[in-house]
């Protein structure tokens, strides 16, 4: 059985959809949990919810294209639960969905700091604390689209191919460490990014009847499986939640 009990997890982009759902997961199985997101009522209602079941959950308003903030972040582990065990990078974006040639570079560039410098700002802010520690876990939200090009997705494809580079990088440098560290390519999930990219109309992800995207609780479950066994074939890569063999392993199906 999955257990984190003790354990201090933090979650960015926690506010809603496969971040809130983390939260919720590590909760529930004992995991202190720092609640990052730019949304802070929202991150406070949920953390105040986890509190009034019982769990150890505090929420830090942070923008992860701000170092500082993110190191704001890291610290409030430490100080309010003496270590950071667990790092969730699920902050992202994929808004505005549009082809190279229509794109906004200001927006372009906008995804970048968020979806590739905010899990680098991360890994630079919690990597020392984890490496003092002698231990730690670290789970990237990785896509299909870091080794998929994909029709008006250049920005998305392109932070997400980035950060599955960052996953392999980290994995040489600290697994000598004690840290763990490998992504989750979840597949199609039912969440606000979805509604976007069905309102754009473009490439064939648009077109999916949303009754086949998976609910944000499956990918939740596989980051707290991830985090618990930190099985070692999927060190330094993407663990990829749309097979049934390892839907299986995280017990998602029989």
């Amino acid at each position: 059985m999955t257990n984190l009990k003790g354990k201090t997890a933090l979650i960015t982009g926690a506010s809603r959809g496969i971040g809130e759902a983390t939260a919720r997961e590590f909760a529930k199985l004992g995991a202190n949990v720092v609640l990052a997101a730019r949304s802070g009522d929202a991150i406070e209602k949920i953390a105040a919810d986890l509190r009034n079941d019982g769990a150890n959950a505090i929420a830090v308003k942070c923008d992860v294209a701000n170092y500082s903030n993110v190191e704001a972040a890291v610290n409030a582990c430490i100080s309010n639960f003496a270590s950071i065990d667990i790092l969730i990078n699920n902050a992202g974006l994929i808004d505005p969905i549009a082809r190279l040639a229509d794109s906004d570079p200001e927006q372009w560039g906008q995804v970048v700091d968020v979806n590739l410098k905010g899990v680098y700002y991360a890994l630079r802010a919690a990597i020392p604390h984890m490496e003092e520690q002698g231990s730690g876990t670290i789970i990237n939200i990785s896509s299909g689209a870091a080794t998929s090009a994909l029709e008006g997705w250049s920005h998305y494809c392109s932070t997400k191919a980035a950060v599955l580079s960052l996953t392999q990088c980290t994995h040489k440098e600290c697994s000598e460490n004690g840290i763990y560290i490998a992504g989750l390519s979840p597949g199609t999930v039912a969440t606000n990014m979805q509604v976007s990219i069905k309102a754009s109309g473009i490439n064939p992800v648009s077109q999916m009847d949303p009754s086949v995207h998976i609910p944000a609780s499956w990918p939740a479950r596989a980051i707290a499986w991830l985090c618990a066994n930190q099985p070692e074939q999927f060190a330094g890569t993407d663990f990829k939640l749309n097979t049934d063999e390892n839907r299986k392993l995280v017990g998602l199906i029989s």
